[in-house]
């Protein structure tokens, strides 16, 4: 097969498209300029059918407007009354030229008055009009249109019924002149000889510039314009071009329904009128369209060579580039979609140097980031490892002690370590459980106006005896202020530094201040401790990072006590400050909004301990272990407990004793997808009474069992705290009970 140059080839290709193109276009052109001006001349002759329309309806509204005018009064009876309601149907006939006859007929068909242009006026006449097919339409209360007559051959005249407007069962009957009809219609003009007229209901021909087709009522339902209006009933507007004058000549006509009247107006011009100008556009098309095919011919031949030119420029870039050459530059000055082809291959070409430049780079980054964050986990199962086997490691040795012993003092003193060794590892269970609170986003602040006071005083209960026991001094200089936070928030990291300083302080004391700073409160918490280094100061605030690893102060903690304060901090929206020198202690400061002082208080609350004897208490628990160490706990305390392992069966042990429990302690999660929740409403439906419950869960979304209303405590339990919770039922129950 023979090779044709490219510019050969492009040329003749070039020109058969523009060819063809010129062709479809002035086709298509031709085509869509016959679409258009039918368009527009259908839109033309719709607005002007529909302008029409809404005259004609305007005045049938107006007319029926003035008649309701004159009947707002009742019916006249008297003589004189008549006279009077004579002198209204006067002013109708002057404010509505149209009327030249106005009746007022009674609700029994009889003619009270009439009032006419064109005959004698008449009062009380008692005509009777009660067989007009008007008064029957406007006595059902309904508005009636007669058909259209002649007075005299020479004016068309319709007749218009209305009930009164007083609703008192009389009727009016007015005779409108169409001669305002006649003037809007002979007004429209659509091209050189279009015109509008109007037909009724059965296609009589009602007005149209022609008068005398008018008073010849002639018949234009056999027209297809005019059947096609009758048979679309349901629309108001409408356009046919298929239509044919009377005299059968085909013509483009447009209509509007005159609703009121059920007539409907037609706007029509001959076909050949209206597609003149399409000839006439498309003579001249054929002419251009030779002198552009002649052009199209010359124009693809020069394009194809300029074309040639840059197209082997591309095609040599682009072997460059797949030789992976890619510092080559393709030059293309052609100042069209090749050049701008060219400067995107040559940024390509530069992405792609500047991709496999940095592609090492990113891989080793990304390789180290998943270094940090498997160093991160590695550290995170260390720490957590280490310290929460510190603890359980010594239960473990202390329960053996525990069982070798055989003297009350050396089982106190093991029992009293245990305790000790529990409350660690406790405390250690809460700072991973706050610390992935707080990752998860969990906690949020629930800021309200509070006293500086109370929340210091709480603390200094808290941890005086600790600092006793320590030979320290804990000193608390507080205010009168108030803040505007959230008090358990600001609790929290008070809690945490001053659990620090009283930690790793060994002699002198501990102070816990406030001062004012404008409108926000600077709190402060300074001790006599170690000390941080310069170059430490912001790891302590980073997860598991503990300076002091001295032997006395091992498994004291994971070291996030820190970490937790600067997170809460963030939620607050404040900064925790350090300032330290080593061996000579640190003060921790942040500052708090201040609030406004409300008229009471807050006081601490303080429960009783209840006596616990007696009590009748029921466990549920699917843990064997567990449901016994808690039945042993509460019968130390001296409860009599009943222990089941779900909802069921505690509804059927209590179905054996006569009496009902005082207490519920159940388990969320219990066998067989129960939960806890649904236990204690059971067993308070069969009770028929509302019995103090306690949930226990290990779940750390404890948001959904608030919720419920009963109280709930995160394993591992403390007993003080269990005890404190079931003597605040108790003492609420027996308040209820005693009002």
């Amino acid at each position: 097969m023979s090779r044709r140059p490219i510019a050969t080839r492009y040329a003749a290709l070039v020109a058969a498209l523009l060819c063809v193109a010129l062709i479809v276009s002035g086709t298509l052109e031709g085509w869509v300029s016959h679409r258009d001006r039918q368009a527009a001349l259908e839109a033309l002759q719709r607005e002007k059918a529909q302008a029409a329309a809404a005259a004609v309806s305007r005045f049938v509204e107006g007319v029926l407007q003035n008649l309701a005018w004159v009947t707002l009064a009742a019916l006249p009876v008297a003589g004189d009354e008549l006279r009077r309601r004579r002198l209204e149907f006067l002013k109708l006939l002057r404010l509505e030229p149209a009327i030249t006859t106005a009746r007022l007929i009674d609700p029994d068909g009889r003619e009270r008055l009439r009032v006419s242009r064109i005959a004698t006026d008449r009062i009380a006449s008692g005509v009777d009009l009660s067989d007009e097919p008007g008064f029957r339409a406007a006595r059902a209360g309904r508005v009636y249109f007669g058909d259209v007559y002649f007075l005299a051959q020479t004016e068309p005249y319709l007749t218009i019924a209305a009930p009164s407007a007083a609703r008192d069962g009389s009727v009016v009957l007015a005779d409108v002149n169409l001669k305002f009809v006649q003037t809007v219609v002979s007004g429209i003009k659509v091209g050189a000889t279009g015109h509008a007229y109007v037909v009724d209901g059965r296609g009589r021909l009602v007005s149209h510039p022609e008068m005398s087709l008018v008073l010849q009522m002639t018949d234009l339902s056999r027209l297809p314009q005019v059947q096609a209006a009758r048979a679309t009933s349901g629309m108001a507007q409408g356009f046919s071009d298929d239509g044919r004058d009377p005299s059968g000549a085909p013509v483009l006509a447009a209509y509007a329904k005159i609703a009121p009247l059920n007539w409907t107006v037609f706007v029509e011009q001959p076909r050949a009128e209206a597609l003149a100008p399409l000839v006439a556009s498309i003579a001249r098309s054929a002419v251009i369209l030779v002198i552009a095919l002649a052009l199209a011919v010359t124009v693809g031949v020069i394009a194809a060579r300029r074309m040639v030119a840059p197209i082997g420029e591309l095609r040599r870039g682009a072997q460059r580039f797949g030789a992976g050459d890619l510092a080559h530059r393709i030059e293309v000055a052609s100042g069209d979609e090749l050049q701008e082809l060219a400067t995107q291959f040559n940024a390509m070409a530069a992405q792609l140097r500047e991709t496999y430049a940095d592609l090492e780079r990113r891989v080793a980054e990304r390789t180290r980031d998943l270094d940090l964050a498997n160093q991160a986990k590695s550290r995170f199962l260390a720490a957590a490892s280490h310290d929460l086997r510190q603890p359980m490691h010594a239960l473990a040795l202390f329960v053996g002690q525990l069982r070798a012993s055989h003297t009350p003092t050396e089982r106190s003193a093991l029992t009293h370590r245990i305790e000790e060794t529990v409350g660690n590892l406790t405390e250690l269970l809460d700072q991973l459980l706050d610390l992935s609170k707080l990752e998860a986003g969990a906690v949020q602040a629930v800021r309200q106006d509070f006293a500086i006071r109370d929340l210091l005083t709480a603390i200094e209960i808290q941890f005086a005896p600790l600092a006793r026991a320590r030979g320290i001094e804990l000193r608390v200089r507080a205010c009168d202020a108030w803040l505007r936070s959230d008090p358990i928030l600001v609790q929290r990291i008070l809690l945490n530094l001053v659990a620090n300083a009283v930690r790793y302080t060994e002699r002198g004391g501990v102070v816990i201040g406030c001062r004012r700073r404008g409108d926000r409160l600077r709190i402060a918490v300074c001790d006599t401790g170690c000390g941080i280094p310069d170059g430490r100061r912001e790891d302590v605030f980073r997860e598991f990072v503990r300076l002091d690893h001295s032997e006395h102060r091992r498994g004291s903690g994971l070291g996030l006590g820190l970490a937790i304060v600067a997170r809460l901090a963030d939620l607050l929206g404040t900064h925790v400050e350090l300032r330290s020198h080593v061996g000579r202690g640190s003060a921790f400061a942040f500052e708090v909004p201040l609030g406004v002082a409300t008229v009471t208080r807050s006081q601490p609350i303080t429960v009783r301990v209840a006596d616990l004897r007696g009590v009748f208490a029921l466990v549920i628990d699917d843990e064997n272990d567990a449901r016994a160490a808690m039945c042993g706990l509460l019968e130390s305390w001296g409860c009599l407990t009943l222990a089941a392992a779900g909802g069921a069966m505690a509804i059927a042990e209590l179905a054996a004793h006569d009496r009902p429990p005082e207490l519920i302690v159940c388990d969320y999660r219990l066998a067989a997808g129960e939960n806890g929740l649904d236990a204690i409403a059971r067993i308070r439906a069969t009770i028929g009474e509302k019995v103090p419950a306690i949930l226990v869960t290990a779940d750390t979304g404890a948001t959904a069992l608030r919720a419920s209303g009963v109280p709930v405590l995160h394993k591992p339990v403390s007993p003080v705290k269990l005890r404190a919770l079931l003597a605040q039922l108790l003492t609420a129950r027996e308040t209820e009970h005693a009002a």
